[in-house]
């Protein structure tokens, strides 16, 4: 299965935060943990804070943002010639006060180019390695948030997400186009409306490729993490009040550390082998604290968007020609 035996799975993303502790979940449960981030040495350093064995991690460079890092990590992974028996996307920026968009090496706006496009193309490229391990029980999990969705309370809130025909991606997304639907630029909706691709991204995977391969492909919103590092760029009194709003009359807050956990459980308990589910802990958190399939997005249940999505998104990332030999 691996140099040693331990079942072995990529997280994006854990620095800090909840893939941070859905990392740490993981190893406690004895996985081996590819540990993928832009910056090689916070990861180290978070690692020892929490006192991760030596033995139980690895690692390695990737910068979603650019498509050819993705390459090259996936390359570095085969290298390593570890069986990948799950993968966890779980990275994310998320910039609200930006006045004009940033853009990726390959000249894509960044907030999408990171939390979709680094992570399709690396959902993509890591089946084929999926498909060849003989882990009983593999899965790929793509992280959701409340605020795609708004038939719930905390996706009410102003810019709602709206990806339309994804006519932007269809006119090569690149410079001066910045949203998915073409429209002008917005942070906070490019933020959710990455969001609404990953959902999307997940159904697709499913609906291709869960009875050909036996992967569980998921999502997950594991409640609201106000202290989260993902709210680094927003402003500091937002910082400040934002946990101190979720905890004392929403009630929805949860630790990094309880989110990192669920991270964990839905990658690797039983209970959540169901492939095509999204599972939330709700946003007012239930009471019992029990998990529940929730009904995501009329944009992120749209199976027709979805496979729109998913071709242009094959052409953003380079693999239409794949896409069509098939």
């Amino acid at each position: 299965m691996g140099n040693d035996q331990k079942p072995t799975v990529v997280i994006t993303g854990t620095t800090s935060g909840v893939g941070l502790y859905a990392a740490k979940s993981l190893i406690d449960r004895g996985w081996h943990v590819i540990l993928a981030n832009r910056s090689v040495g916070k990861a180290e350093t978070a690692a020892n804070e929490l006192g991760f064995p030596q033995e139980s991690y690895t690692i390695m460079q990737l910068d979603l943002a650019s498509l050819t890092s993705v390459r090259q990590f996936v390359a570095n992974f085969r290298a390593l010639g570890r069986s990948l028996d799950g993968l966890i996307c779980n990275a994310a920026i998320y910039m609200p006060l930006l006045k004009e968009p940033l853009f990726s090496p390959e000249n894509y706006e960044l907030t999408m180019a990171t939390n979709h496009l680094g992570h399709f193309l690396l959902c993509n490229l890591m089946l084929e390695d999926m498909k060849k391990s003989t882990y009983n029980d593999r899965r790929m999990v793509i992280l959701g948030t409340v605020t795609h969705n708004p038939d719930e309370l905390g996706g009410k809130i102003p810019p709602r997400p709206d990806v339309g025909n994804f006519d932007g991606f269809a006119a090569g997304f690149k410079a001066p186009i910045t949203m998915a639907k073409g429209d002008k630029f917005e942070p906070v909706r490019a933020y959710k409306e990455s969001k609404v691709c990953n959902v999307l991204t997940m159904r697709e995977l499913h609906r291709r490729y869960h009875t050909s391969t036996g992967i569980t492909f998921v999502s997950l919103y594991p409640g609201c993490v106000a202290d989260t590092p993902l709210f680094r760029n927003h402003y500091p009194l937002f910082q400040k009040l934002f946990p101190l709003f979720q905890k004392n009359i929403t009630g929805g807050y949860v630790s990094q550390e309880l989110a990192g956990d669920r991270v964990a459980m839905v990658l690797a308990d039983p209970e959540y082998k169901q492939s095509g589910a999204y599972w939330s802990w709700g946003n007012r958190q239930r009471k019992d604290g029990q998990s529940f399939v929730q009904r995501v997005s009329p944009q992120a249940r749209d199976d027709e968007n979805a496979r729109r999505m998913w071709d242009l998104t094959m052409n953003l990332v380079g693999l239409g020609a794949v896409a069509a030999a098939r």
